[in-house]
């Protein structure tokens, strides 16, 4: 049984902990870097001999096809690790340490896995210019676009795991999914997907596919390429975490405008890429991977079932946008067209989804600046992607073309953003609770919750209790009894180290009640009892789900964050930067697949695009 107080720390990680942690990232560091200097000297042939080996089998250069499986099986590790720790988290709360978790070495594994293979796509290539936009390091060692991308990205991701330690240790550990070094973790991993998809054209040097006739070796490669538009899909889709566990500690409008821009960035971007099926494709490998991890986690570890976006709806609604020829040749315009349609038609399954998977289902209060969310998330995303299926096709529009438009998706995504983290807290709502015992050890109770002023919320996104972080999860949407008073519909747990509050969600308003918190020892706080008759003022949520903030951040804090964003905008530059270099230094224009082939060079954006990739 836990105890009634809570001692795990609260801060950094144990200084043991640390230097085991550092001891275990430079042994693995020390080995990559000694693999690769043993291949690059010729010492050694073991990297050549696997790859070649990968290679065969896949039809690809050893260079691409190591590199690659590697990657893939590195983020699926940490896919799995990431998940498991969220709900661990949301079960538990804090770690006893950082090596106490054991989803931990997962992540970390993971994402050193994602570095190692953007390093091994850099060194492997010995005798051989690896595509035509290599970049030349020293001399007789050209490295490909899609393996900077990759180890840059794989870098990113991997150091935010000793900076969360140091984030925990200046401002407390922030129990959020949101928190800034775990953005730079999940950022990194998704984003790594691209510099895979950028290696393998650099190692074919040809068509992506025919023109949809699946000819002989283009299955295997139409099913990599799902694979890796999945992947896409898998790790925009990390973002929402928070509410595929129903704990979500933002706005609910922000779910609609991930999950759309998600879907428009990956889906537009596969069906432009790959062919017909290339969206439904993409989508297949999101739901088997993601509903395969939540089975390990759930039944398997016995942990927390995480739910996830069904993106079935955005996937047809691209699909058959797609069967416009004339609008599939136009990528720009067919990524905001789709874009719209993920926003609505997708919006709304994904609505329906939401009514059999959440506690915490999509209601009326978000009906309308939900659906526009949905929407503006949807035409960025689907912009994104269509300019990266075109960078992957060779067939960027003009560079201030393609700059105005990242420049103006990211501008929008931030307002959009922006928007869904306004939040207010009334500063005179009141809660009154009565407290019915259903049993003592552990303790549960029914909850009456009774509002004042009673009239205080209209048509709430949420009036529900959540308990906690006592080993388990609860969440319940409060039963409407009367004008401002409500009552659960289970029992919740109210004793040891469970967390129970009254959550209010109305429009822009978000606040918490405290119900019951234990005593924390580390934190200096005492326990609030759960009382029978008890009243209680609203206050932020964030100061009772996140109680292990520390109160003073100040401008060190703005500072770190500010930090953090700035490297993001870097690491989107440099993938931006890739992509374009790529499609810009390729001599062949690949046609979209299922439509007609370019017309001849009297087109005057071929002759531009024509002009652009001979500098």
């Amino acid at each position: 049984m836990l105890l009634a107080a809570d001692t795990r720390p609260a801060g950094g990680a144990a200084i043991g902990e640390v230097i085991l942690a550092t001891g275990i990232g430079l042994g693995l560091t020390a080995l990559l870097l000694g693999l690769v200097f043993l291949h690059r000297t010729r010492r050694s042939t073991i990297l050549t001999r696997i790859g070649t080996r990968l290679g065969t089998a896949t039809g690809v250069p050893a260079w691409v096809a190591l590199p690659t499986i590697l990657t893939t099986v590195s983020l699926l590790v940490a896919l799995l690790g990431m998940l498991w720790d969220i709900s661990l988290h949301i079960g538990v709360g804090r770690d006893e340490g950082p090596l106490a978790n054991p989803a931990h070495f997962l992540i970390l594994f993971g994402l050193f896995g994602v570095f190692a293979g953007g390093v091994l796509a850099c060194s492997m290539p010995l005798d051989e210019k690896p595509g035509p936009a290599a970049i030349r390091f020293l001399r007789g060692w050209d490295v490909p676009v899609g393996g900077i991308l990759l180890t840059a990205a794989g870098f990113y991701a991997l150091l935010g795991f000793p900076l969360d330690d140091v984030w925990h240790r200046l401002f407390g550990q922030d129990v959020t999914l949101w928190g800034p070094t775990h953005l730079m973790l999940i950022t990194g991993a998704g984003l790594s997907i691209i510099g895979l998809l950028v290696l393998e054209q650099e190692g074919h040097g040809g068509l992506s596919t025919d023109d949809g006739d699946r000819k002989v070796g283009q299955t295997a490669r139409f099913v990599r390429q799902a694979s890796a538009m999945g992947g896409l899909l898998l790790g925009l889709s990390v973002f929402q975490g928070e509410y595929d566990f129903d704990v979500p500690q933002f706005r609910l409008v922000l779910e609609p405008l991930m999950i759309a821009g998600a879907a428009g960035l990956a889906l537009v971007a596969a069906r432009l890429f790959m062919g017909r099926g290339g969206a439904l494709a993409a989508a297949a490998f999101f739901l088997v991977v993601r509903g395969g991890i939540a089975l390990i986690v759930g039944p398997g570890f016995g942990e927390i079932l995480p739910t996830f976006p069904l993106y079935l709806g955005s996937a047809i609604v691209v699909e058959l946008l797609a069967l416009s020829v004339s609008l599939a040749r136009r990528p720009l315009v067919f990524g905001a067209v789709a874009g719209v349609a993920i926003g609505t038609v997708g919006h709304a399954t994904e609505w329906g989804w939401t009514l059999f998977t959440q506690t915490l289902s999509w209601n009326s209060d978000i009906l309308v600046e939900g659906t526009l969310m949905a929407i503006v998330g949807g035409v960025v995303g689907g912009l994104l992607g269509a300019l990266l299926a075109a960078g992957l096709r060779r067939r960027l529009p003009r560079p201030a073309v393609a700059r105005a438009v990242v420049a103006g998706s990211l501008v929008v995504l931030a307002a959009a953003v922006t928007n869904g983290l306004l939040a207010t807290v009334p500063d005179d709502l009141d809660a009154t609770f009565a407290i019915e015992d259903v049993q003592d050890d552990p303790r549960t109770a029914h909850i009456s919750v009774q509002l004042d002023p009673a009239d205080f919320v209209d048509e709430p996104a949420w009036v529900q209790i959540t308990s906690w972080q006592g080993d388990g999860l609860v969440v319940d949407d409060l039963e409407r009894t009367g004008e401002g008073a409500y009552r659960t519909t289970e029992p919740i747990p109210v004793n040891g180290t469970w967390k129970a509050l009254l959550r209010i969600h109305d429009g822009r308003v978000l606040t918490a009640v405290p119900i019951y918190l234990p005593e924390d020892q580390a934190l200096g706080e005492d326990e609030i009892p759960a009382e029978d008759g008890m009243t209680r003022s609203a206050i932020p949520e964030i100061e009772i789900l996140q109680r292990e903030l520390k109160a003073s951040g100040g401008g060190l804090w703005a500072v770190a964050n500010l930090v953090v964003l700035f490297c993001t905008l870097a690491l989107i530059a440099a993938i931006s930067w890739g992509v374009g270099r790529y499609a810009r230094r390729a001599s062949v224009r690949e046609p979209y697949p299922d439509t007609p082939a370019d017309p001849p060079a009297d087109d005057a954006s071929s002759r531009t695009s024509t002009e652009l990739g001979s500098r």
